[in-house]
């Protein structure tokens, strides 16, 4: 095999892995959830925060109508806190070191949110689309 077609393969593979791994149950965040995308006018990448409580069924339910947040669609609600970094180190040193409280209470949403700067940063360098998983 030629060094083209094993790194095809082994980039399919690793896709593979990714969508299984994005399929798995994950206990919610009780601080809340972030909303990330990338704005290209101003180079920066965005981490929208928003609060949430979670009942007893284990659904995100907003704190003020205590109505669950659906996980698909438009949903209007307003961010509790707004960061922006220019690379995916900037972005997470702001959330995590520079704000306290903390915003993010468990280890995995700590890793989920670098693994999604870490994308965000790369679609904002190859000027491709981020959508976050």
């Amino acid at each position: 095999m030629n060094l083209t077609a094993d790194t095809n393969i082994l980039t399919q593979q690793l896709q593979n892995i990714d969508e299984q791994l994005s399929k798995r149950s994950l206990a919610l965040d009780p601080s809340g959830y972030f909303i990330i995308y990338v704005d290209r006018q101003q180079n920066l990448i965005c981490a929208k925060h928003y609060s949430n409580i979670i009942n007893d069924q284990g659904l995100a339910v907003d704190p003020e109508t205590g109505k669950p947040i659906p996980a698909r669609g438009k949903v209007d609600r307003q961010a509790v806190q707004f960061f922006t970094g220019r690379t995916a180190k900037e972005l997470c040193v702001e959330i995590f070191e520079n704000t306290q409280p903390c915003p993010v209470t468990l280890f995995d949403h700590a890793a989920y949110l670098g693994r999604e700067a870490q994308r965000a940063e790369l679609a904002l360098l190859q000027q491709q689309e981020y959508i976050q998983d």
